[in-house]
C-alpha cells in the first residue's frame, strides 16, 4: 500500500466532484501523509504517517 498511514492504515476514499448542473464526476479523497523518522522497536525507520496520527502523539519520534 503505498498511500496509506503507516500506523492507522488510513488511506484513500473515492467520491464525487458535483458540479453547479449536479454533474457527477469520479475524485479521490487522499489522507494527508507525512514521511517522518520515528522509532519503530527502538530503530530509527522512515514511516508514512498521516498528521492526525502525528498529532495524537501515536508515534516517538527518532
Amino acid at each position: 500500500m503505498a498511500f496509506a498511514c503507516s500506523i492507522c492504515g488510513k488511506k484513500r476514499m473515492t467520491g464525487h466532484n458535483v458540479s453547479h448542473a449536479n454533474n457527477k464526476t469520479k475524485r479521490v479523497f487522499r489522507p494527508n501523509l507525512q514521511t517522518v523518522r520515528a522509532l519503530v522497536n527502538g530503530v530509527a525507520q522512515r514511516l508514512r504517517v498521516c498528521t492526525r496520527c502525528l498529532r495524537s502523539g501515536r508515534i516517538q519520534k527518532a
